[in-house]
């Protein structure tokens, strides 16, 4: 496996992997959840993200059933020691923004629902333009003057709000976002390399994208309308997004390297991904235990240049 990876400036360092905790309490069980944090933990991994938010969307959930699923396999594992807990505020109804006060109680929340002392990673899950950025971050530093959190990071900002932030911690001498969260994927690329890409590298922060396999759509199994039928919203998503020439084009580039490599489709996108600069760790999540070993061994696959320039040549935007 790849050697782990710095987190920006954080001295943190995630494996190359980061497993996404959307699924517990969701697509996951708590059965199911932890012998998935297992099986990911004992792979040597050590990156697990969620969000005070997950998942929300599941009916009769009201959200937070991620981080308690974690942190009830905490106590049950006694493995803290071996992960990276990052988490999430700003976007559920019940603690939504980035204000101080709103802050402040969420990671009281979230840390009483992990059942730990510190999150690793504390991350803005969006945006708040209705706070001045020097509350937010300061509210942050308090937290990390605190002990109760070590580094933190920006999930779905601009470029241009992302440099704000980071010019209001150098002028005001507060942390930084030390992270970037952002959609990233073969096929959604634009979004990402036009203006962020150039940033965080810049600044050296650490990035870790999701929706890393678009939606499940770079595995494979979404080659017609009827694959996707079989997954209502995902599906829709799928086909309204990404089934068409340019996607099926990726899909034929991803299926040759993939036979020549003796791999998967899922385990060479997200190779590179791995080989992408400035990329900390995809994000995936996965359902079962053998889908997630097959997903990790992308971690172990070595993609030569000439796989690379393939790859970008069919996911190419005219």
């Amino acid at each position: 496996m790849p050697q782990p990876r710095q987190l920006g400036r954080s001295g943190l360092h995630a494996s190359p992997i980061a497993f996404g905790g959307n699924v517990f309490g969701w697509s996951a069980d708590e059965k199911t959840s932890f012998a998935l944090l297992d099986a990911f933990v004992d792979a040597g991994f050590n990156l697990v993200d969620t969000a005070d938010v997950y998942p929300a969307w599941v009916p009769g959930n009201r959200g937070g059933e991620s981080e308690t699923i974690i942190g009830r396999w905490l106590r049950h594992s006694g493995k803290r020691d071996k992960l990276l807990i990052a988490t999430k505020v700003a976007k559920w109804a019940e603690r939504p923004g980035l204000s101080a006060d709103n802050i402040n109680a969420a990671v009281e929340d979230s840390l009483r629902r992990l059942q730990t002392d510190v999150i690793d990673l504390y991350q803005a899950h969006e945006d708040d333009e209705s706070v001045p950025m020097e509350e937010t971050l300061g509210a942050f530093a308090r937290l990390i003057a605190q002990g109760k959190v070590r580094a933190i990071g920006a999930s779905n900002f601009s470029a241009t709000r992302l440099r704000d932030a980071l010019q209001v911690s150098a002028d005001y001498h507060l942390p930084r976002y030390e992270t970037l969260q952002p959609e990233y994927n073969l096929y959604d690329r634009r979004g990402y390399e036009a203006e962020l890409e150039p940033l965080v590298r810049e600044q050296a922060l650490g990035v870790i994208s999701y929706y890393s396999l678009a939606s499940g759509f770079l595995s494979g199994k979404y080659r017609t309308a009827g694959d996707a039928s079989h997954s209502s919203a995902r599906g829709a998503k799928v086909v309204a997004h990404y089934l068409n020439a340019r996607g099926l084009r990726i899909l034929g580039a991803l299926d040759d390297i993939a036979a020549s490599h003796k791999a998967t489709p899922a385990q060479v996108a997200l190779a590179w991904l791995i080989a992408r600069p400035g990329i900390s760790a995809p994000i995936v999540s996965a359902t079962s235990v053998a889908q997630l070993q097959e997903i990790l061994a992308a971690a172990r696959l070595q993609l030569g240049s000439t796989d690379i320039a393939q790859l970008d040549a069919a996911s190419a935007e005219s």
